[in-house]
């Protein structure tokens, strides 16, 4: 090879590499976002984005090769959104098994108080059924996975829902808000008594909340025959939101004869997420996966 084909070889190579360099770098394009509501959403009290519930849609043509879906309630007290570990992240972790995801961005306290954020999950469960021959998932396999906060939004969702109105002029209304199945990972389940996480309760109710509304957002005091099967995952040394939230609704579960699983490790901070970089938590989502897979919904 004289030296003019070897320059050529090597900037070849050197044009070879510097391309994969750049593919390596690019950005993940950012999944589809969509409103809620077409419109300013009901309650609205501006037009900021904080003001717009939507969903990030992490559900592509083939996505879901189970049929199964999951609206994801992000955690934050109902104060901030902790997106990207407990929802991006989260939908993430569902896409590799064949499910598709929906990261709900529901509106907070202390701008918006209850129902307005029940509401918001409420459309987003009926918004996923509306559109399940779109995404390629079925209506009967929807479920709501909620974190901290996100998992009180999810447990209020499968203890207060409906079927739906038919005589509603926009569609979506006209499928019912019911969550097929639950996961609630160190979930606020309680607003009354000691082992609530008061911020939750002041953002999502207020600084002087009617008794009667804190016991009817008391997951643990709603559950019926009709709640859905529920999987909970907390730690003994969660002492943000105490172990007793999840002990007390799987309690009520078990007496409602709801099934479910509740995984509760011995050690372990609130707010750990999958936890993928902890030598004993990063098993639970592995628990999940069984569990999932004994309802037959991956």
């Amino acid at each position: 090879m004289n030296r003019y084909s070897r320059r050529a070889a090597l900037l070849v190579c050197a044009a070879a590499i510097s391309v994969t360099h750049s593919s390596a770098q690019a950005p993940a394009p950012a999944p589809p976002t969509i409103p809620l509501w077409n419109g300013p959403a009901p309650g609205a009290l501006g037009t900021a984005d904080i003001d717009i519930p939507k969903l990030l849609i992490f559900a592509g043509k083939n996505q879901s090769t189970t049929g199964t879906a999951v609206v994801i309630c992000p955690g934050g007290g109902y104060a901030h959104l902790s997106m990207e570990k407990e929802g991006t992240d989260i939908a993430k972790w569902l896409n590799a098994r064949g499910v598709a995801g929906f990261v709900l961005q529901y509106r907070l306290g202390p701008k918006y108080h209850h129902p307005v954020e029940l509401h918001d999950a409420q459309r987003a469960l009926r918004y996923v059924r509306s559109h399940a021959a779109e995404y390629g998932v079925a209506a009967d396999r929807i479920g709501i996975w909620g974190f901290s906060a996100g998992g009180h939004l999810a447990s209020s969702t499968g203890t207060h829902f409906d079927a739906g109105d038919p005589s509603a002029a926009d569609p979506i209304d006209r499928v019912g808000s019911r969550p097929d199945f639950m996961i609630l990972s160190y979930p606020v389940i309680t607003l009354v008594g000691p082992k609530t996480h008061l911020g939750s309760k002041k953002n999502l109710l207020g600084d002087n909340p009617d008794p009667d509304l804190a016991r009817s957002l008391s997951s643990e005091l709603q559950v019926t025959a009709q709640t859905p099967p529920t999987f909970l995952f907390t730690t003994n040394g969660d002492t943000t939101v105490p172990a007793e939230n999840s002990i007390e609704f799987f309690l009520a579960m078990r007496k409602a004869g709801v099934p479910g699983e509740l995984h509760l490790y011995q050690n372990g901070p609130h707010g750990v997420g999958l936890a993928l970089n902890d030598p004993i938590l990063s098993s639970w989502p592995q628990r999940l996966e069984a569990w999932l897979r004994v309802r037959k919904l991956i």
